[in-house]
């Protein structure tokens, strides 16, 4: 009887667990919200589409589309403005260019400008590797001992006899000593 009720139980769970993973990859979708949206469908898919290339730029690595921020709110509602006004998708990237900066763009033109975004990740990482390298050759190797000469191994000679001619309770009790008696 316990069986199918645990059966059950564990169903619900599982069930609970894919509707929230749902939920949860379905929350960027949530960021357009209807009364955003275009009534004409292929101005709307265009304002999609550039809203995808443009990045919020409080959550960074983000799309306009897919932010909930207040300032991504605003930049969709700017898109849509310019996109119902008859500006073509080029003239919404250079006003959103002239507005916020090339950081604005997903994919950055590679210029001047800006040299850091496209290249400051590979920058580092060589600085990294090279730091790395140089700490690996400075690093010494240990050499291999030198073989005994003929006098220390006299003296070990000498060391392990005296070892093996001790008592044999001594070896067995460390703590005894000899004037335990015994």
């Amino acid at each position: 009887m316990m069986l199918p009720r645990a059966r059950c139980h564990d169903s619900k769970w599982l069930w609970r667990l894919c509707v929230t993973i749902l939920l949860l990859f379905s929350l960027p979708a949530l960021a357009v919200e209807p009364s955003e949206m275009l009534p004409d469908p292929a101005l709307e898919a265009r304002a999609r589409e550039v809203g995808q290339s443009l990045r919020c730029v409080v959550c960074q690595n983000q799309s306009i589309d897919d932010s909930a921020a207040e300032v991504a709110h605003d930049m969709r509602r700017a898109v849509r403005e310019r996109l119902s006004a008859g500006d073509s998708n080029d003239q919404v990237f250079a006003y959103m260019v002239a507005r916020y900066g090339d950081y604005v763009l997903l994919k950055p033109p590679f210029k001047a400008g800006t040299l850091v975004l496209w290249l400051g990740a590979p920058a580092l990482m060589l600085i990294a590797a090279g730091a790395l390298l140089l700490a690996a050759r400075r690093r010494r190797v240990p050499l291999a001992p030198s073989p005994l000469s003929e006098d220390e191994r006299e003296r070990l000679h000498v060391i392990l006899s005296e070892a093996k001619a001790r008592p044999e309770r001594s070896r067995r009790d460390p703590s005894a000593s000899p004037q335990d008696g015994g």
